[in-house]
C-alpha cells in the first residue's frame, strides 16, 4: 500500500513539474545566446547541514578526479572487499563499529548498496538531469539517472534511479546470464514556508538487491599449476548454481522543523521501513554436501527457503538552536520494531521479537569558522546502552572518538534455517574507536600522518571450528577477552613536473591484543596512484591519466557463508598478497565526463590473479568504459 501511494505521489509531482515548465517556457539565455545555467547555478545541501543550521549549499560535482572508480570496492578506497564481482556481498577490511546501539538484524553485507548515498536536497534555477552509463567488460553494467528541479523558489522535487546489472564472471552462459540484479530508487522533496520559519524534507528509498550465490569455485588443477594458480583456471566451475540471496529494503523519512527564533527551534524526525533477507537453494540441483548441516525445515523436500523480516518505526522529537557560534540540541526518541523469523516464534526464545526502545540524547557543536568546528553527541538507551561521540575538524587536524555499548544483533542471538540452528543469550558489546590525522602543506607536498585505535570487548563474530554436538562448522561466538588494534597511517600527495601527482597511502596494523584470534586484518595495506592531470587542446579537454595500485600483505582473510550471508574467521585458506594494478583515462569536455579503465593489468602478463575472498577469485583483467552527461534545461 505504501509503495503504491509513493508511486502515485511520484507521478503527481512529475506532472506538476511538467505543468510548471510549460508555463515558464524554456529557460532564459543571456544576450550572447549562451545558456547561463550550469553546475554553479544548481546547488545541493544535506539534511545534516540543515539540521546544524549550516547554509552550506554546494555546486554539483563535475571533477574527473578518480572518476573511473565506479564499483563500490574502488569507491570505498579498497577498505571493503567483495566476492570478486560487482554487486556481491561487501565486508570491511578493518573493523568498523555498529551503526546503532539498539537492536539490528545483523544482515549487513548488502547494506552499503543502500546506505552509502542518501538523497541530497537541491536548489535549482533550471531543471537538472544527470545521466551516467557504465559498460564494464563481460556484461558488468551500472546506470545512474538523477533529476531535480524547483517547482518554485521554496519547493524542490527530485528522484534517483540506480540499477546494477552484472553477469556472472565464472562459466557465463552468454550475455544476460546475471549474477547481480539490483534496482534502487528514491524520490525526495524539500519545502520551506514563505517566512522561512517552517521547513520539511521527505524522501522515500527502496532497493531490491538480488545475487546468485556461487559458493566459491571447484578447483581444477593441472600438473603445471600451483595450488594458487589453479584458482584462476578458466575451466573452474562454481560450487553452487541454484542458490540466490535477496535483500529488500525500503524507508520513508520525514524531517520537519519550526523556527521560533534562531536560538529556539522545534523539530520532528520520523523513519518507517523494513528490511527483508531471504536465501533459497534447490538441493536437487546443488550438492547437499556443500552445507555442513541440513535441517530441512521447508515444506518442499530438498528446497531451502529461509527468510527474516525486520520492520521499524522511529520518531524523534527535540529542540535545537544556534546562539552565535554554538549549536545545541536535545531530544527524546522512540523506536518500535518487530523482527520475524520464518521458522521461529517468540515463545521459543528468551528475547523479545517485538518491542519499543526509548532514547534520550543531545548534541553540542562549536563552529569557529567554516573550516573549524567541534561536535559532541551523547545518546542513552533505556536499559544502559549508550553512544558517546566527538569530532574535531580543523585546518591542521581532524580527529574523532566514539564509544558504544550496543545490543547484539538478532542473527547472533538466534537463528533457525534450512542449514543453521542456534539459540544464544549474548551480552552487550563494548567498543571504542579513536583516530587523529594531521594535515600539512609544504609547497607541492601534502602530508597527512595519523593513527587509528580500535578496542572491542565481548565482541561477537562468526567462526569456523569444530563444535561438539553438532555438524555445524560456522557459528556465532562471543569473545571472552578483548581485541585492541593500533593502525598508524601515512597519506601523501606530491606534485612534480608541473602536472604529475603521486598519492600514496600506507596503513600498518598491529594487534596489542587479539584474544580468540577474533579479528583478521592485513599487517600492511597500500594504495597508490600516479597520475598526469592537465587541460589540453587549448583547454577544451581536461584529463587525468594514470595508474592505481593496491596491495595488502598475505593473511587468513574472512571467508563467506552464503546461507547465512555472513563472513567468518577461518584458518584453512591464506589469501596471498597481489599487486592489483589498474590503468585509467578520465576526461571531461564541456559538461560531459567519460573514462576508460583496464582492470588488473598484472594478470594480463602473469595469468595469475588475486583472491577477493577465500576461494573467490577477484576481478580478472578486463576493460571498462563509462560516460556521463549533465543537462540544465
Amino acid at each position: 500500500m505504501f509503495l503504491r501511494t509513493s508511486i502515485v505521489l511520484f507521478f503527481v509531482f512529475f506532472f506538476c513539474t511538467v505543468a510548471v515548465a510549460q508555463r515558464r517556457g524554456s529557460q532564459v539565455v543571456d544576450d550572447s545566446t549562451r545558456n547561463v545555467y550550469g553546475p554553479n547555478t544548481t546547488k545541493w545541501i544535506t539534511e545534516k547541514d540543515l539540521f546544524y543550521d549550516r547554509n552550506n549549499y554546494q555546486p554539483i560535482d563535475t571533477s574527473i578526479l578518480n572518476y573511473h572508480r565506479w564499483n563500490y570496492v574502488n569507491r570505498l578506497n579498497n577498505t571493503y572487499k567483495d566476492l570478486g564481482n560487482v554487486g556481491t556481498p561487501l565486508f570491511p577490511v578493518f573493523p568498523s563499529l555498529e551503526g546503532s546501539i539498539g537492536v539490528s538484524t545483523g544482515f549487513r553485507v548488502y547494506d552499503p548498496y543502500f546506505l552509502t548515498e542518501e538523497p541530497k536536497y537541491f536548489d535549482t534555477k533550471s531543471p537538472y538531469t544527470r545521466m551516467r552509463l557504465i559498460w564494464g567488460g563481460q556484461g558488468r553494467a551500472m546506470t545512474r539517472v538523477e533529476f531535480s528541479r524547483n517547482i518554485n523558489e521554496r519547493w524542490n522535487f527530485g528522484f534517483n534511479y540506480r540499477p546494477i546489472l552484472v553477469d556472472k564472471q565464472i562459466l557465463r552462459n552468454g550475455k544476460g546470464d546475471r549474477q547481480t540484479v539490483s534496482h534502487y530508487y528514491d524520490i525526495y522533496t524539500a519545502y520551506r514556508s514563505e517566512n522561512n520559519k517552517y521547513q520539511v524534507l521527505f524522501n522515500y528509498r527502496r532497493i531490491r538487491h538480488s545475487v546468485v550465490e556461487m559458493g566459491g569455485i571447484n578447483i581444477i588443477a593441472t600438473t603445471a599449476d600451483s595450488t594458487y594458480q589453479s584458482l584462476f583456471n578458466p575451466n573452474n566451475s562454481p560450487k553452487l548454481t541454484a542458490a540466490k540471496s535477496v535483500q529488500l529494503q525500503n524507508q520513508a523519512h520525514l524531517f520537519q522543523q519550526y523556527r521560533i527564533t534562531n536560538g529556539l527551534q522545534l523539530y520532528h524526525l520520523s523513519d518507517i521501513g523494513k528490511k527483508v533477507n531471504t536465501y533459497k537453494d534447490n538441493l536437487d540441483t546443488d550438492p547437499a554436501s556443500y552445507y555442513d548441516n541440513a535441517i530441512h525445515v521447508d515444506e518442499t523436500p530438498n528446497e531451502a527457503s529461509d527468510s527474516t523480516r525486520f520492520s521499524y518505526w522511529t520518531n524523534e522529537l527535540g529542540v535545537k538552536g544556534k546562539i552565535r557560534k554554538i549549536f545545541y540540541n536535545g531530544y527524546v526518541k522512540n523506536r518500535a520494531y518487530k523482527f520475524r523469523y520464518k521458522y521461529i516464534t517468540e515463545d521459543t526464545l528468551d528475547i523479545p521479537l517485538t518491542d519499543n526502545e526509548y532514547y534520550i540524547g543531545g548534541r553540542l557543536s562549536y563552529e569557529h569558522d567554516s573550516l573549524t568546528h567541534i561536535t559532541a553527541w551523547l545518546e542513552y538507551l533505556d536499559g544502559g546502552n549508550y553512544r558517546a561521540e566527538a569530532t574535531l575538524k580543523s585546518r591542521w587536524l581532524d580527529a574523532s572518538a566514539i564509544q558504544l555499548l550496543s545490543k547484539p544483533p538478532f542473527v547472533y542471538n538466534a537463528y533457525r534455517g534450512s542449514f543453521d540452528l542456534w539459540n544464544n543469550r549474548f551480552k552487550n558489546t563494548f567498543s571504542t574507536q579513536l583516530e587523529a590525522f594531521g594535515k600539512f602543506q609544504f609547497g607541492r607536498l601534502f602530508v597527512s600522518p595519523g593513527v587509528k585505535f580500535t578496542s572491542l570487548r565481548d565482541y561477537i563474530y562468526f567462526r569456523k571450528d569444530v563444535y561438539p554436538g553438532t555438524s555445524q562448522k560456522v557459528l556465532p561466538i562471543q569473545s571472552s577477552g578483548k581485541q585492541e588494534l593500533l593502525s598508524p597511517e601515512l597519506r601523501l600527495e606530491v606534485k612534480f613536473f608541473r602536472n604529475m601527482h603521486l598519492r600514496p597511502q600506507v596503513i600498518y596494523s598491529s594487534f596489542l591484543s587479539n584474544d580468540d584470534d577474533a579479528l583478521r586484518v592485513p599487517e600492511l595495506f597500500v594504495n597508490t596512484q600516479l597520475a598526469y592531470e592537465n587541460q589540453i587542446f587549448n583547454k577544451h579537454l581536461e584529463v587525468q591519466i594514470g595508474i592505481d595500485f593496491h596491495w595488502k600483505s598475505a593473511y587468513y582473510d574472512y571467508a563467506y557463508d552464503p546461507a547465512m550471508q555472513q563472513f567468518y574467521t577461518q584458518d584453512q585458506v591464506k589469501s596471498p598478497s597481489f599487486p592489483l594494478t589498474d590503468v585509467f583515462f578520465n576526461g571531461k569536455m564541456k559538461r560531459g565526463r567519460f573514462f576508460f579503465k583496464y582492470n588488473n593489468l598484472v594478470q594480463a602478463f602473469t595469468q595469475s590473479g588475486y583472491l577477493s575472498t577465500p576461494v573467490y577469485p577477484g576481478q580478472r583483467n578486463i576493460m571498462d568504459f563509462g560516460f556521463e552527461l549533465l543537462l540544465f534545461d
